[in-house]
């Protein structure tokens, strides 16, 4: 398993999550439906494609909203062809669902909390019986190798409903926090152009500041330090600590990414200045470096590449 854990991580660019990856790989090696549960940006997809793709199984994706019904999930029938040739299976759309249980497949679906909770209880009787009946079509049975990998975001974001009892009852649920600090430092590393160490430090600090102040509802996800990284790169070639110029990249970096609580610009702006200054003089009393943070520690992804494989007597 510890083998299996590190080429994943390797080839998909997954930083960290042994245990989360390690318990997935558990779960759908039993033939159980998983469901990966985390705030915006921890990596919920990345992982969930990674799993179904050691699996080698045929991929049926979806991105969950509000509009998705329950025909566009289970199949319908095509209205012309209803006409030319009534109520036959060759009149009949396969949707996301039947098609996956026709072909054993993995049915993929992002942000599964997103869709209207009729249509998620479409899929109880698949989940459990492995069989779904179709007005008018008739029963589908599940083929062998048949299961459901989903992704949602926590009940309190915009959008978002929580699943019925029976449906959570059926999923072994996974949950992804935030990255440790340095977890989020290597994300910034391999996903951003930025190449100065120190642009990077303030950037993930900045980010996680994001995330403590009282005054914002929800705080920013790694992708805010990634587009932080990126701008100041692009615009500076260089660290500096002049506080307007990472106002200015951090403004179009951030904008989208955190919730305040009462929202107005001066208010973005104010809380902004007051985060950056404070990541600002950490960094200059050393307290975000990464030198002084590498002196003294190794970083997880480097622990997991050397963690030896124990075998079996």
């Amino acid at each position: 398993m510890e083998s299996i854990v590190r080429e994943l991580q390797k080839t998909h660019d997954i930083i960290g999550r042994r245990d989360e990856l390690t318990s997935a790989l558990i779960a759908a090696q039993v033939g159980k439906h998983i469901l990966f549960e985390g705030a915006v940006g921890v990596g919920k997809t990345t992982i969930a494609l990674a799993v179904a793709s050691h699996l080698k199984r045929k991929i049926v994706r979806i991105d969950g909203d509000e509009r998705y019904t329950e025909q566009k999930l289970a199949g319908w029938y095509d209205p012309p062809l209803v006409l030319a040739k009534g109520y036959t299976k060759e009149a009949f759309i396969h949707g996301p669902l039947s098609k996956a249980m026709l072909e054993g497949a993995i049915l993929l679906i992002n942000e599964l909390n997103r869709m209207p909770e009729g249509t998620q209880n479409v899929m109880l009787s698949a989940m459990d019986e492995r069989t779904i009946h179709i007005p008018k079509y008739g029963q589908v049975n599940a083929e062998g190798g048949f299961m459901i990998i989903a992704t949602q975001n926590p009940d309190e974001y915009i959008g978002t409903s929580q699943l019925s009892e029976a449906l959570k009852d059926r999923f072994i649920c996974i949950n992804l926090d935030y990255q440790s600090e340095e977890g989020e430092r290597q994300i910034v590393k391999l996903r951003s152009a930025c190449r100065d160490e120190d642009i990077i430090d303030v950037s993930v600090t900045i980010a996680r500041m994001t995330r403590e102040e009282q005054e914002i509802r929800r705080g920013s996800s790694v992708r805010g330090a990634i587009d932080l990284s990126d701008m100041f790169w692009t615009i500076y070639g260089s660290f500096n600590d002049d506080l307007d110029k990472w106002v200015r990249c951090a403004k179009p970096a951030f904008l989208t990414k955190i919730e305040l609580q009462d929202f107005s610009r001066e208010k973005f702006i104010e809380l902004l200045k007051r985060i950056i200054d404070k990541a600002l003089e950490l960094q200059r009393t050393g307290k975000t470096s990464s030198k002084a943070w590498h002196k003294n520690a190794k970083p997880e992804i480097d622990q997991i590449k050397l963690a030896p494989i124990e075998k079996k007597k």
